[in-house]
């Protein structure tokens, strides 16, 4: 890299290997299906929030605990694409 220091270019080399590595984290099927349905959740809520959370604080973040209540508020107040997409995050 012309006009990179080579620390910067080390560094940046090194980095770069690190993402093509595979993850070392284990899960079981169950653990990464909840970590998609916590996920999902957390996009619903940060896409309906003026509509449905409007009450909730914006930096929340729906944990596993909190899906049902998540997929709930969207049913009562999301309109027919809010009652599909609750149908999907319980399914």
């Amino acid at each position: 890299m012309d006009g990179v220091p080579q620390e910067l270019s080390a560094y940046l080399s090194r980095i770069g290997r690190k993402g093509g590595q595979r993850s070392r984290r284990t899960l079981t099927p169950d653990e990464a299906r909840r970590m998609v349905r916590v996920r999902e959740a957390r996009k619903l809520y940060a896409k309906y929030h003026t509509r449905c959370f409007w009450n909730a604080p914006g930096d929340f973040k729906p944990g596993l605990a909190d899906i049902d209540w998540v997929a709930e508020r969207l049913r009562k107040h999301g309109g027919r694409e809010g009652w599909e997409a609750a149908s999907r995050l319980c399914h």
